[in-house]
Parts: structure tokens; C-alpha cells; sequence
């Protein structure tokens, strides 16, 4: 109600200029991560299926992007679908896939992305997705691999652990194959087998949560040992620009020290 109140007296325009005046001028974090979580609590509150918070919420992906790109950040990653969430029901799944591959058809077709130069690349277990999802993410992933300018992630089958397991199987692997000797392992070696390892900066300096949970759910764990966290209580289908602006102001006042 608040919120709506806000929007409708002109009282939120101008408190996102506000927002954007405080930290436009400030640094801004090179790599932001969002936890896109609430989706389905918002759709049985307004009295929705849970398949159209979800549908409601990949439509703010496309505010976030727009939002970091505007702002001059370089890489966004989303969470969109744990390898915990094919515990859910199969008609949510599937819907969850179809809205899926709408979006990357948007994605494919947005000029946007190539104005932008967005390099766009899935994080998780591709074999676990329809083969027809499949086939969008290798069609969005090969028009825009030469691109390096920005990056956006997305996090699907996907899983912190998973990730870590599927790391070292390639490490194990090419110890086997005499590719690289055990008193050479570190953590640099991990790095180059984990899904981020293409991004310039591959450690978020700003992960955001929405719905009001604060946990991480196993979101880039390996990645994540620095972070700086910021946990908001709205839903992720409700999220608008000041949420990320406020998440922004959160992150310019912290003092990163980085264990030193």
C-alpha cells in the first residue's frame, strides 16, 4: 500500500532521482549478483499460480539489466532456478522452462544486448534443462561470445556445491590425463574450472537477496567469500529501480577490507 501511495503521488519519482543523485558519483560496484526469490509468495498473495510470479519476475530482469547498464556496471548475474527447485511441482517446472525460453527469444531479438555489446552466458548444469531451452541458451551464447563490454549470467540447474563438485571432476580429470601435476593444484586452477571462469571479474561485489530471506542458498559460494550482502524485504515480481539503488547506497558505505 505504501509503495503504491508513493508512485501515485509523484512521491517515488522523486526519491529515485534522489537515490540516483547519491551514488552515480560514487564507485560502483563492478559485478552485481541478484537472488530473485519471492516470486511464488507474491503470486499466492495476490491470489495468482505460483507459474505467474514467475512470469511477473522475468519481466524485471529486464529493468535490472537496463538499470546496470545504465549505471556502468559490468556484469549482472541472476539466480533464477536452483537444481533444489526441480524438487517442485511439473507443471511449475514447465512453466518455469516456457518462460525461460520466451525470454531468451527476447534476449536473441533485443537490440539492447547488442548495442550494449552484453555477452550472455547460462551457470549450471546444462543437461538438465529441455532440450529445447538448451538449444535457445547455445543460440544466445554463440551470437554473443565475442562480446566482452558487459556480461550477464544466468543461473539455471545451478547450484554453489555443484559447481564446486563439477570443478574439481575436470581437475581430477586432467590430473589423470597428465595434464597438470597434483603439486600444482591451487586455487587459481580451481578458478579456471568453475562456470564464472570467463567473466573479468568473477567474484560479486554486491549480492542482493529479495523476498526478505538472508541466506545464500548456495549461490556462488566459491565466488561469494568477499561479498558484500543485502538483503531486501520485497518480492522480487515488486522489485523497481530504488530497490537496486538502495542496494547500491548499502554497498558504498561499507568499508571493504577484504580480510586485511
Amino acid at each position: 500500500m505504501l509503495r503504491w501511495l508513493l508512485i501515485h503521488l509523484g512521491i517515488y519519482k522523486f526519491y529515485q532521482w534522489n537515490l540516483l543523485r547519491q551514488i552515480k558519483n560514487k564507485p560502483m560496484p563492478s559485478h552485481v549478483a541478484v537472488i530473485l526469490d519471492g516470486n511464488r509468495r507474491w503470486a499466492l498473495e495476490n491470489d495468482l499460480p505460483p507459474w505467474m510470479g514467475h512470469r511477473k519476475g522475468a519481466e524485471n530482469v529486464k529493468l535490472l539489466l537496463r538499470e546496470c547498464l545504465k549505471l556502468g556496471i559490468r556484469t549482472l548475474t541472476v539466480y533464477a532456478f536452483s537444481i533444489e527447485n526441480f524438487q517442485r511441482s511439473k507443471r511449475e517446472i514447465e512453466e518455469i522452462m516456457k518462460i525461460a525460453e520466451e525470454k531468451l527469444e527476447e534476449i536473441i531479438n533485443s537490440k539492447e544486448i547488442y548495442e550494449n555489446e552484453v555477452r550472455v552466458k547460462l551457470l549450471g548444469r546444462r543437461e538438465l534443462l529441455p532440450e529445447s531451452l538448451i538449444k535457445k541458451f547455445d543460440e544466445v551464447e554463440e551470437r554473443t561470445r565475442h562480446f566482452s563490454k558487459h556480461f550477464l549470467n544466468i543461473a539455471m540447474a545451478y547450484g554453489g556445491r555443484t559447481e564446486i563438485v563439477d570443478a574439481v571432476k575436470k581437475l581430477v580429470n586432467d590430473l589423470i590425463n597428465g595434464i597438470l601435476k597434483p603439486e600444482y593444484i591451487t586455487e587459481e586452477e580451481i578458478e579456471k574450472r568453475l562456470y564464472t571462469y570467463h567473466l573479468p571479474n568473477p567474484y560479486p561485489d554486491l549480492i542482493i537477496r529479495t523476498s526478505g530471506e538472508e541466506r545464500l542458498s548456495g549461490f556462488l559460494l566459491w565466488q561469494s567469500a568477499y561479498s558484500e550482502l543485502c538483503f531486501l524485504e520485497v518480492y522480487w515480481p515488486e522489485f523497481r529501480a530504488i530497490d537496486l539503488y538502495r542496494a547500491i547506497r548499502t554497498y558504498q558505505r561499507r568499508n571493504r577490507r577484504f580480510g586485511k
